[in-house]
Order: structure tokens, then C-alpha cells, then sequence
């Protein structure tokens, strides 16, 4: 248990990352921090965290105060340089600029419009195989395959692996009630993906292909190839980041609908009104809920001092509630304007995969509400995640009506 003194008679006002009942449901505990500890100190673990929207926001935008080079969360100290698993993401630039430059040509508008009829291949394939039985686990039916099938696709995984690195990636995020730092079996999840990306490269090197991995070994960064350890980390980046955030996303989307059944009536037979949806469930409950950083210069937030070498989380979640910024922000409401959310954050590390999660988010939805006119969520049956930075569900048990 962590705990701040404040001068107010309620009771100490509590931020357990690690804790499940954060998980099942932070968002009271984000309302208590903005408005009781907006600059929170966790003393046992050894963070700030920053819940405003305003100062969420500079802790994107600022560079100079705020550094990558620790890693974006908690835990990943415990895997040794955080740039082996998370590339440019743990850099600072001009390194984190050059090396994002190489790698967001696989991320221009133009080569993700192209991916759009391969993922509307890969949807209606996955609804077809649970349409006649009315009834799915979504997760491991339809959300947690098809955004591993794109990202495979992008890199060159063969078919045959993709369910086992899924399962790597699962165990890497899965975090025991109560346990800082990452466990025995995430780190050697790390390792099995670390070692299955080194097979990969050492594959392309020998023959090159046409996707990501070989145009990479392809690039040059300073007049120089990338080492294969920077390829390496950019898979691992790719495998967690650009999957598991995007099978939560669609996850949150079903469960947030059939919880508020006046929103989904206004998405049910208008395609257009799918990207509203979309954008209101990163808002209302995004699947990135907090990013690290690392103080690089002491400054002050809000009359605390910050000094350099410090951990500072700043809760995505809870900037993305902020009344300040969202009329009525813990209602639904797909008709809001989302412009000010945090989802992908802001500046130099702006998300570089949210065009794609945005699109297979939309294509999804889609090609289901094609052919499905109305679903329910069997909440009896919803397993949570549970990850000290990243939110949603690892089963979505659905019953549906046919069109």
C-alpha cells in the first residue's frame, strides 16, 4: 500500500499501479489525484505520477525536462537497456528522430491505406469461422488474430508462429496482484521473443524478402547498416505495441457499447459514425493507460520539485477523464469532440501506429456490423488484464443476432 498525507479530513488518497482493484477500475482513483494529488509521490516504489491533462500533456511535449532513455514503464529496467526491447520509444533525439525516420516508411498514409483490403480479408475470414454459432469469445476469436495477422504480415511471420508469439506477448504484460517489476515468466517471454527475432533476422540476412524486416537491414542510419540488436528491438516494439493495444482497443469497444446500449443505437446502422466510436473508447478507456518517463532536468510541477534522475508516470488514463478539458468526462458519448485526448500522445513520440490501429479498429467494426445487427456481453465471463500500463480484457465472451 502507498500512500500521500494530504491536508483534507477524506482518507489518504492511494495509487497502486500494481494493484488489481486499479485494474478492474482506476478511474475513481484518477479523480482523487487530480483533485487531491495532481503531483503524486509513491515513495515504496519510487515515482511521480502526473494526472492532469495539462501536465500529461507538457510531460509529452517537453523534452528537455523529460527523457525516454529510462524506458516508458515501470518494469522495464528489469530487462536490461530498455532500447533492446523498445527501440526508438526509449530514445531521446536526434537518436529516437533518426531512427524513427527509418522505421515510420513502413507507417506513411499511403502504405497504411494499402493494408486496408488484406484487413478486411482477415475480418470477414475470422467472423466467418464463429457467424453460424451466435456466440464467441471475441478476444480469442476475432481481437487478439487479427491485429497479430497484420503486424505478421508487415514483418514476415510465418502463420504457424503467430499464436505462440502471441502467447509470449500475453505473459510479457501479465502482471501477478501486488508484484513490482517483471516477473520470472515475462522475462523469459522476453527472451523467447528476443530469440525468435534474432532467427528472424539472421532468416532475412541470408535472403531478403519484401516486408519491414529486410528493408531495415536494408537501411542505412549515419552512413551505416543497423546493428541487428536495433532491428531485434524494433520486432519486439512491434509485437507488444502494435498488437496487444490495438486487440484491447477492439475489446473495449464491444464491452463499452453493450454497456451503454443509447450509444451503440447510434453507431448500429450508420458506418460512418464507427470512427466516432473508435475515438470515444480511446478517450473513455484507452488500452495505454500510463507512460514513464524520466526527469532529465529538476524543474517544478504544481510547487513540487522534480529532479533529474526521477520516474514520473503520466497517467494517460486520467488526463483523458479530466473534467477540466472533457464535459461530463466519465459519460460515453461518442458525439463529443475527442480532439484534446492523450491516446497516442502528443509530440515527438506521437504514437506511429495509430493510423493502422485506427483503421483496423474501423474495418473491424465494419465488416461485423455487416453482418451482425445487435450483440450482448456476457460480463460473467470477462477476464481482465492485468498490466500496470496497459488495460482491457483477455476474454470478451459475446452473444449476438445475425443480420
Amino acid at each position: 500500500m502507498y500512500y500521500l498525507t494530504t491536508m483534507v479530513s477524506r482518507p489518504e488518497v492511494l495509487f497502486d499501479p500494481y494493484a488489481y482493484e486499479t485494474h478492474e477500475d482506476p478511474y475513481p482513483i484518477y479523480r482523487r489525484l487530480r483533485q487531491e494529488a495532481p503531483v503524486y509521490w509513491n515513495d515504496e516504489v519510487g515515482f511521480w505520477a502526473l494526472s492532469r491533462h495539462e501536465d500529461v500533456l507538457e510531460g509529452f511535449k517537453n523534452v528537455e525536462h523529460y527523457s525516454n532513455k529510462g524506458g516508458v514503464s515501470l518494469d522495464q529496467g528489469d530487462m536490461g537497456d530498455p532500447a533492446s526491447t523498445t527501440s526508438f520509444l526509449a530514445m531521446d533525439p536526434p537518436r529516437h528522430t533518426k531512427m524513427r525516420g527509418l522505421v515510420s516508411r513502413g507507417f506513411t498514409p499511403r502504405r497504411v491505406a494499402e493494408l486496408e483490403p488484406k484487413i478486411r480479408e482477415l475480418a470477414v475470414h475470422y467472423i466467418d469461422t464463429f457467424l453460424e454459432r451466435g456466440e464467441c469469445e471475441f478476444i480469442e476469436s476475432f481481437a487478439g488474430r487479427l491485429p497479430m495477422d497484420v503486424i505478421s504480415e508487415m514483418l514476415g511471420v510465418r502463420r504457424e508462429d503467430r499464436e505462440m508469439l502471441r502467447r509470449w506477448a500475453d505473459i510479457v504484460l501479465h502482471r501477478e496482484e501486488g508484484v513490482a517489476g517483471v516477473p520470472q515468466e515475462g522475462l523469459d517471454a522476453s527472451l523467447h521473443l528476443i530469440g525468435y527475432f534474432d532467427e528472424l533476422v539472421k532468416e532475412r540476412k541470408r535472403k531478403l524478402g519484401t516486408d519491414l524486416v529486410s528493408a531495415l537491414l536494408e537501411a542505412e542510419l549515419d552512413g551505416a547498416k543497423l546493428a541487428d540488436a536495433d532491428v531485434i528491438a524494433f520486432l519486439f516494439l512491434m509485437i507488444i505495441a502494435g498488437n496487444e493495444t490495438t486487440t484491447k482497443l477492439l475489446g473495449n469497444m464491444l464491452y463499452w457499447a453493450s454497456r451503454n446500449p443509447d450509444q451503440h443505437d447510434k453507431v448500429r446502422d450508420d458506418p460512418a459514425a464507427i470512427p466516432l466510436w473508435v475515438e470515444e473508447t480511446l478517450r473513455y478507456d484507452n488500452s495505454s493507460q500510463a507512460l514513464m518517463r524520466t526527469v532529465a532536468q529538476e524543474h517544478e510541477v504544481r510547487g513540487k520539485t522534480l529532479r533529474e534522475g526521477d520516474r514520473v508516470l503520466l497517467l494517460v488514463g486520467s488526463a483523458n477523464r479530466d473534467e477540466d478539458v472533457f464535459d461530463c468526462a466519465d459519460t460515453f458519448d461518442i458525439e463529443r469532440d475527442t480532439s484534446a485526448s492523450l491516446s497516442f500522445g502528443r509530440g515527438t513520440h506521437f504514437c506511429l501506429g495509430a493510423s493502422l490501429a485506427r483503421l483496423e479498429a474501423r474495418v473491424s467494426l465494419e465488416e461485423i456490423q455487416k453482418v451482425i445487427s445487435d450483440f450482448s456481453v456476457d460480463e460473467s465471463g470477462l477476464v481482465r488484464v492485468h498490466s500496470s500500463n496497459v488495460r482491457g480484457f483477455s476474454a470478451v465472451p459475446i452473444e449476438f443476432e445475425r443480420r
